[in-house]
C-alpha cells in the first residue's frame, strides 16, 4: 500500500509541476539528484548522510552536522532535502560536501540512491520516516538515527490501524527525542532504543546569536531609545493587532520584519501605519532612518540579528497555521509575545511556563501586557531574564547526541585507517 502511495505521489508531483513553480523546482531537483550524485560522490570516501525535509529541520540538524565535521573531518557530509523551501535556500551550504534533493521514496529510487552513496551513517531530522530508505539502510546494517524527533499520541504509529506502518520505526538504531512523552510513547510500542536529549534548536540559536550581524542602519534607527518593539515573521492578522496599539503609543519605536515581503503586503502595512513616519530598510540611509517611527525590514536574512535591538519581541503566525521561531527572539533576553495557535509548539509552551513568553489573543490582552511593560521596568527585566534563562537551560542536545554516536564514528574511522594501511602495504 505504501509503495502504491509513493508511486501515485510521484505521478502527482509530475503533474502538479506543470502548474506550480515550487512543485516544478522539486520535480526537477529530484530528477537531477542521481546525476548530481553520480558526478560528485567520491567512491573512496565515507559519507555521513543527513536528511531534512525543509529549512526548519535543517536548522535543527545543522549543529550536529557541523560538530561531526569539526571532530571527524575525514568523513564527508551528504545533505538532502525534500522541500524546495529548504534546498533553494541552503543549496550552497558549505558545511556539506554534497547538497541535493532526495528522490521520492520508491523502492527503485531508494536502492539506487543508497547504492550510489553507500553512507556509513544516516541521520533523519525530526519527522522524517521514509519506509523504503529506512528498511534498506537497516538491511545493510547502516547505523541510522532520528534526531530532535518528537512524538504525539495522535500519530499513526500509536493507533491500531497504523501498526503495520509503525514497523518503520524499528529501522532506527536509536532515537534522540525532545521530551519524556516521546520516549514513553515509543516504549508503549516496544521501542526502547531511545534517549531524551532535548532539542538541537536551542544550540542552533546560540550559534546564531554568536554570529549575529552588526546593522548600522538599525542602530541609527534605534538611537538612544529604550523602548523598541521587534515583530518578526508577522502576518497581516498579527500586524493588525499590534499596530492598533502603537497607533496611540508614540513612546515605542517599531521594527517590523514581515514573513511575506511583497509590495502588496508592504502597502497593507503602510496603510495601517498612517500618521507614522515609516522607513524601509532597503530604501533608507542612516540619515533618513534617524527620525523614523517604524522601520520595515523588507529583505531576508536579517531577522535573527534584528532581534538584538529590541526590548520586547513579537513572533508572528499565531493567528494562522502556527507560530514561527520564538527561540531566535528569546535567546536575546527579551519577553516574547505570540498569538494563540501555539499549543503544539513545545518551545512556546516552555517559554510561557518559564514566564518569559506570553500568549495574546486580542487587542485588550495585548494592550494590558504592553502597558505593564511600559510602566513596570522591573517586570520587563524579570520577563527578559526568564526568557534568556529558559534557552540557556535547554542547550546541550547536540553534544549529547555527538557523545552517543561518537563510538560508531570512531570505529568507522579506525576501519578506514586499517583498510588504507593494508592497501599501502600491498
Amino acid at each position: 500500500m505504501y509503495n502504491f502511495i509513493m508511486y501515485a505521489m510521484q505521478l502527482g508531483v509530475r503533474i502538479a509541476a506543470r502548474f506550480d513553480s515550487k512543485v516544478r523546482k522539486m520535480w526537477r531537483g529530484e530528477q537531477a539528484a542521481f546525476g548530481v550524485l553520480q558526478q560528485r560522490v567520491d567512491p573512496s570516501a565515507r559519507y555521513v548522510w543527513f536528511h531534512a525535509a525543509s529549512l526548519g529541520e535543517f536548522e535543527q540538524g545543522r549543529p550536529l552536522m557541523e560538530a561531526i565535521r569539526r571532530e571527524f573531518p575525514d568523513y564527508k557530509i551528504l545533505l538532502t532535502f525534500f522541500s524546495p523551501s529548504g534546498y533553494e535556500v541552503r543549496k550552497d551550504y558549505k558545511g556539506a560536501d554534497i547538497v541535493t534533493y532526495l528522490p521520492i521514496d520508491t523502492v527503485g529510487n531508494a536502492r539506487r540512491f543508497l547504492r550510489t552513496v553507500r553512507p556509513v551513517m544516516a541521520f533523519f531530522v525530526k519527522y522524517e520516516f521514509w519506509y523504503n530508505y529506512l528498511h534498506i539502510l537497516n538491511h545493510r546494517g547502516v547505523p541510522t538515527y532520528s534526531v530532535s524527533s518528537i512524538f504525539r499520541p495522535g500519530q499513526i504509529f500509536f493507533r491500531p490501524y497504523g501498526r503495520q506502518y509503525g514497523r518503520v520505526l524499528r529501522c532506527f538504531s536509536r532515537f534522540f527525542v525532545q521530551n519524556e512523552e516521546s520516549s514513553q510513547l515509543l516504549s508503549s510500542i516496544g521501542i526502547d532504543q531511545v534517549e531524551v536529549v532535548g532539542d538541537t534548536r536551542f544550540d542552533r540559536v546560540l550559534q546564531v546569536r554568536e554570529a549575529h550581524k552588526q546593522l548600522p542602519l538599525v542602530e541609527r534607527f534605534v538611537g538612544d531609545s529604550h523602548r523598541v518593539f521587534v515583530a518578526g515573521s508577522s502576518w497581516l492578522p498579527d500586524e493588525e493587532l499590534f499596530l492598533r496599539y502603537f497607533a496611540s503609543h508614540p513612546e515605542w519605536k517599531l521594527i517590523i520584519a514581515p514573513h511575506v515581503i511583497k509590495e502588496e503586503h508592504l502597502a497593507q502595512i503602510r496603510q495601517l501605519l498612517q500618521g507614522k513616519k515609516v522607513a524601509r530598510y532597503t530604501q533608507s540611509s542612516e540619515e533618513t532612518v534617524a527620525d523614523a517611527d517604524v522601520l520595515i525590514i523588507d529583505c531576508f536574512g536579517l531577522l535573527s540579528s534584528v532581534y538584538h535591538y529590541g526590548r520586547v519581541a513579537y513572533v508572528g503566525g499565531g493567528f494562522g497555521v502556527g507560530i514561527h521561531n520564538v527561540l531566535e527572539a528569546a535567546v536575546w533576553g527579551m519577553p516574547v509575545l505570540f498569538g494563540p495557535n501555539n499549543k503544539h509548539f513545545q518551545e512556546a509552551q516552555g517559554l510561557i511556563a518559564a514566564q518569559g513568553g506570553f500568549e495574546v489573543s486580542d487587542d485588550a490582552g495585548f494592550a494590558q501586557l504592553m502597558d505593564r511593560f511600559t510602566k513596570d521596568e522591573a517586570f520587563l527585566q524579570e520577563s527578559a531574564g526568564r526568557a534568556a534563562a529558559f534557552v540557556e537551560k535547554l542547550t546541550g542536545a547536540t553534544e549529547r547526541v555527538l557523545q552517543a554516536v561518537k563510538p560508531e564514528l570512531e570505529k568507522n574511522c579506525q576501519a578506514q585507517s586499517w583498510s588504507n594501511l593494508e592497501r599501502s602495504n600491498k
